[in-house]
């Protein structure tokens, strides 16, 4: 329920600041459409651009929905696809023989173990093994409150032993993908929404916002020159209030918070993100926003910076051009280096 009024939120903001819109080279005006698909990611899709007809913006934003869907079906670990070998398909094949696979798979086993050595470690997608554990558990306890339980530490130790990237052995040319250990399991959840979004995007010519359940990118900035611009949740406020406005011209805001997907154990609400060095839910901040170029980076570095101490995560900031909003435990945020140039007054 939280991540889904996170992504109303944030569509709510986009739609307010937006409307018919002059293209400064053409002189035409330009008008304003939407879209919103539910069947891309397990969440809420949704598009604002500027096209000359709506047929023009029909066509764009099915072609991205499309390309999205491919996508989300080769990445899903949850389920099968006639015809597709998927994540889900490695996962179950992939420590008996080398797997054939889409050059899409390929492309992002290459890219996450870029991110993998940039990180120290901090996103890994061969962490699936550990994360099941607590995937199960918040099932449970979401499904059950007054049964909710914390995966057996023991058990997150053993399954941690089979956590090495490097064991994934992926042969980009015949396109195959094999595990040098058993035990070994991918979940590509923490980069696949961003990924999948940049490579759908990037070849649009119109002016486009897109929401992949709360991560954000444009293609450029609005026909007139003017930059988009996307509130950050308040993490302490009411629902559709934020605490930050951002301006985005070509670029992505990823957010990584504590409030989005989590369950409750005697009390105490456990997230999603898992620290590799704990194996518990990081506890570092309660959220980061991150605004880069490219959104698959984006997502990658808002997971990692919410993993690590706000120097560890400038210095990597730094790598990338990057910069970030952190809101700590206790509320206060933080702003990196050159934020205040796209804070919105």
């Amino acid at each position: 329920m939280k991540k889904t009024k996170w992504i109303i939120a944030i569509l709510t903001i986009i739609m307010v600041l937006t409307g018919c819109n002059k293209n400064t080279s053409s002189g035409k005006d330009l008008e304003r459409y939407s879209a919103t698909f539910l069947s891309l990611f397990d969440t809420v899709t949704s598009m604002v651009g500027y096209a000359e007809s709506e047929e023009e913006f029909n066509i764009v934003t099915k072609q991205i929905h499309d390309e999205m869907l491919t996508y989300h079906r080769l990445y899903d670990i949850y389920n099968s696809y006639d015809g597709i070998v998927n994540m889900k398909d490695i996962n179950e094949n992939a420590a008996k023989a080398p797997v054939k696979v889409d050059q899409k798979i390929i492309d992002l086993l290459l890219f996450s173990k870029d991110i993998y050595k940039e990180t120290n470690h901090r996103v890994n997608i061969a962490l699936g093994s550990v994360l099941l554990l607590w995937h199960e558990a918040r099932e449970d306890g979401l499904y059950d409150p007054s049964s909710a339980y914390l995966p057996d530490m023991d058990e997150l130790l053993e399954a941690s032993k089979h956590t090495d990237l490097d064991k994934v052995i992926g042969d980009d040319e015949n396109n195959t993908v094999y595990f040098a250990d058993p035990e070994l399991r991918l979940d590509v959840g923490a980069i696949a929404k961003g990924y999948a979004t940049q490579k759908a995007i990037e070849k649009v010519d119109i002016s486009l916002l897109i929401s992949v359940g709360g991560n954000v990118a444009s293609t450029k900035a609005k026909p007139d020159g003017s930059e988009w611009i996307v509130g950050l949740q308040d993490t302490e406020g009411v629902d559709g209030s934020y605490k930050q406005k951002v301006k985005l011209d070509k670029g992505a805001v990823v957010t990584s918070g504590d409030y989005q997907r989590y369950y409750v154990v005697d009390d105490v609400a456990y997230h999603h993100i898992i620290d590799p060095d704990t194996l518990m839910p990081g506890r570092y901040w309660r959220a980061v926003s991150v605004i880069v170029p490219d959104s698959g980076l984006a997502d990658g570095l808002s997971t990692a910076l919410f993993l690590m101490n706000m120097e560890d995560g400038q210095k990597l900031l730094d790598k990338f051009n990057g910069v970030a909003l952190w809101t700590a435990l206790d509320g206060t945020e933080y702003k990196s280096k050159g934020f205040d140039k796209v804070a919105k007054d």
